[in-house]
């Protein structure tokens, strides 16, 4: 075991909840039957770094790193459809390990999408360690002491699968409801850990953000049982922002295994709009047939021009708009004035 100098390492943005940036720790070689999905681990970055390996720091920005250098990130699984699916579980004797996300979600990738270029590759030095025991996600997260009082109007954001919008259209619908005079959270419920879509929301207008992360999970594909004991942290956070309306997104779709349906049937009483982001036309039958669902509107990107939107609403009979077009929003706005009662 040996004393670590904090300012050495690049810290991914699965660490911004914890305290690495201040206050030092030791890294310490912990036998695999220890290792769990929420450990803080260190890398070393190995093999060639092309310009596109990027890594996501904790306050957002994205940086390359360089060959020799050390990463903080956290053990976790990934399941994404058009991107890579990996866990921790199957990182090898070698103690190589792949940068699932750029957030520092580490694992190693089973099977990859073309879609996805090089990804960060790291040498397994050690977990993060202080008094002898390792350091979690888990151990920076609230506390909940009893069941949490979410009250919050939601307007929900779902897809039908990554990729499909769903953070795009949140910044227009959070710019909307701020430009109405309301105070607007920014959430993301499900997914894999990337700071930059909550920091969209931000970026939007949102006098708050918070995500999974927030409540000591490096992403949701977990089981239910943890996932529900995360959620009730993050509403709780939520909560305590005083939002007079919640942009919720779930990320990925809710047939995924993001617990995306665990997240919907809990905030489902508050949801007073749901819009679905589609990635083509006919997906839009599929989820709201697989999901049991109508929602108030269809964006994303099968809403991408008037012959998308006129093929949604002729498969469906439900409202789609581009919400890309500005020329849409004064019919979005009188959708969600309608819908919150404003």
């Amino acid at each position: 075991m040996s004393s670590i100098s904090t300012s050495r390492h690049l810290l991914t943005s699965l660490t911004r909840i914890a305290d690495f940036g201040t206050v030092p720790f030791k890294v310490a070689s912990v036998p695999r039957e220890a290792w769990d999905t929420g450990d803080y681990v260190l890398g070393e970055v190995i093999g060639s770094v092309s310009p596109s390996s990027q890594l996501e720091l904790t306050n957002g920005r994205m940086m390359t790193p360089m060959v020799g250098d050390t990463v903080v990130g956290a053990l976790g699984i990934r399941a994404a459809t058009l991107e890579a699916v990996g866990h921790w579980q199957d990182v090898g004797e070698d103690g190589i390990l792949d940068c699932m996300t750029s957030a520092g979600l580490l694992g190693r990738i089973t099977s990859r999408s073309h879609y996805v270029g090089s990804v960060v590759r790291l040498k397994y030095r050690g977990h993060v360690v202080r008094s002898d025991n390792k350091v979690t996600m888990s151990q920076f997260a609230p506390s909940v002491d009893s069941p949490v009082e979410f009250n919050c109007p939601c307007v929900l954001i779902i897809g039908t699968s990554m990729s499909s919008g769903k953070t795009t259209s949140g910044r227009v619908l959070v710019r909307k409801l701020v430009e109405s005079g309301l105070r607007v959270v920014g959430a993301k419920l499900t997914g894999a850990g990337r700071y930059r879509d909550v920091q969209a929301y931000y970026d939007s207008g949102a006098s708050a953000i918070f995500d999974f992360v927030d409540c000591g999970l490096p992403s949701t594909v977990c089981s239910e049982d943890v996932y529900r004991n995360a959620l009730e942290k993050l509403l709780g956070q939520i909560a305590a922002a005083t939002p007079d309306v919640v942009v919720v997104e779930a990320g990925a779709s809710p047939l995924e295994p993001y617990n995306g349906n665990t997240a919907v049937q809990r905030i489902q009483p508050h949801v007073r709009c749901t819009i679905l982001c589609a990635s083509d036309p006919y997906a839009v039958v599929g989820v709201t047939q697989g999901f049991g669902f109508q929602p108030d509107l269809v964006t994303g990107v099968a809403t991408s021009t008037s012959a998308g939107c006129q093929v949604v609403e002729g498969l469906t009979g439900l409202r789609a708009l581009n919400l890309m077009d500005p020329g849409s929003h004064d019919e979005l706005v009188q959708l969600l004035k309608t819908k919150l009662g404003t």
